[in-house]
């Protein structure tokens, strides 16, 4: 229900094109990593997904279970909460280890949160976090770099600016683009794993803002 309805509000706010690698692919029992910016990236990238006709199982901070209709949908259908720096964060690793095993896909944003800016600027992905190396070693699945580009354009910085953002959206309706990548294989552990995966999202982040004509982008 999610990715269909991201599917249906993102042409509402923002024209979303997408492209992919020579050898992308999304096999059933992979993982997604994508670049996290704004709070309008996850229906962007759900909305790309469900385009190339697959329905990931996101995992998400933990917060967004408390509010109230987003909460139940996202209970519903089996996504899974993060609970960051507390005893439960381990629960979600095992659940997404469950999901990888029956063939879903998993969809993970491994900088953690989203970046301290106030501009609308597109950006080079944070460090990653461990999560995603160690659900890598623990089932071995294929890790796709999803990149996204444009969400900042729809909402970013400040509550006030947020919100003038979501509100003009529909009458701006800003250029988005997903690009998504080959996949990548565990060749090697930890710190270097982590960093071989940031790289191939970052790559793929920068050929979606290319797309958008992002100075970001064009300047490296």
């Amino acid at each position: 229900m999610l990715s269909r309805l991201a599917d249906v509000l993102v042409p509402a706010v923002g024209r979303l094109t997408i492209t992919a690698d020579a050898g992308a692919e999304l096999a059933p029992g992979s993982i997604i990593a994508a670049n996290h910016t704004s709070l309008a990236d996850p229906a962007i990238v759900l909305a790309a997904l469900h385009r190339l006709g697959t329905r990931p199982v996101v995992m998400a901070a933990a917060g967004l279970w408390r509010v109230p209709v987003l909460g139940r949908a996202l209970a519903r259908e089996g996504h899974i909460p993060v609970h960051r720096g507390d005893r439960r964060a381990a629960n979600a690793l095992d659940e997404a280890a469950e999901a990888l095993e029956r063939g879903r896909l998993i969809l993970i944003y491994a900088e953690g949160g989203l970046p301290h800016r106030t501009d609308a600027a597109e950006a080079a992905p944070e460090p990653f976090r461990s999560g995603l190396s160690r659900l890598v070693q623990r089932t071995g699945a294929a890790v796709v770099p999803l990149g996204q580009a444009g969400a900042r354009r729809v909402t970013s910085g400040s509550v006030p600016k947020q919100l003038a953002g979501l509100v003009t959206a529909p009458l701006r309706r800003p250029e988005l683009h997903v690009h998504v990548g080959e996949p990548l294989e565990l060749t090697t552990d930890g710190a270097a794993w982590t960093e071989r995966a940031h790289t191939a999202v970052t790559a793929a982040w920068r050929t979606a803002a290319a797309q958008l004509g992002e100075p970001a982008a064009l300047a490296a």
